[in-house]
């Protein structure tokens, strides 16, 4: 991933330039297969650099109730309450992916398309990246979920997320193609430049 990703100034000038929703990774649809094992309707769900994605409104529209999106550019966070100002069932907060401001065992379900990528392009990527997961730890509930769907193959993600001393996940690994491809993989998905990871991290 390229270091841009890992500078607010770039995501200022990105969403100050492009007004369309757009996904990072992939859509709701490549991933509720997965992720919906994990949450229930009325879970606690907290969408951690949410952009300017259409994944809350497509999860709206399947009954899940108790939504707050949360990222630290000014910008996409005021588009962002003006899409969706009609709507009581969804929160929205301007604050950092490192310290939300939300209080320990808010969330049953954090869900992370790309934040955790951004960060690792970033400068002082491993501290930020450990400010960012212990954050999510702590805002999680007892057996709260942390979704983290990823470009980074396991030998360059579980490290981060692997801290017995800290965190002490229960990790479980899925792949998925690339949306250019089809959503399953199958044998003809060998090549790992078509695939990205979903990291699903249990709190014990």
């Amino acid at each position: 991933m390229s270091q841009q990703y890992g500078k607010p100034e770039f995501w200022d000038e990105r969403y100050s330039r492009d007004k369309e929703p757009f996904d990072w990774y992939q859509t709701w649809d490549g991933i509720k297969d997965i992720v919906t094992q994990y949450m229930a309707h009325d879970s606690a769900i907290l969408d951690l650099g949410c952009g300017n994605s259409r994944m809350c409104e497509e999860m709206l529209n399947e009954d899940y109730k108790n939504l707050t999106l949360l990222d630290n550019c000014e910008i996409v966070i005021a588009d962002m309450e003006e899409r969706y100002k009609e709507n009581q069932n969804l929160k929205i907060v301007c604050q950092d992916a490192r310290n939300t401001g939300f209080e320990a065992d808010k969330f049953d379900v954090v869900i992370d398309k790309g934040t955790l990528d951004c960060i690792l392009a970033g400068e002082m990527s491993t501290a930020n990246a450990y400010k960012m997961l212990a954050e999510v730890h702590k805002i999680l509930a007892p057996n709260g979920v942390y979704i983290c769907v990823s470009h980074g193959k396991p030998e360059h993600r579980i490290r981060h997320l692997e801290n017995p001393e800290e965190f002490g996940w229960e990790i479980r690994q899925y792949k998925i193609a690339k949306q250019t491809q089809p959503i399953n993989v199958t044998e003809k998905a060998k090549n790992t430049a078509d695939l990205h990871y979903i990291y699903v991290c249990v709190k014990r």
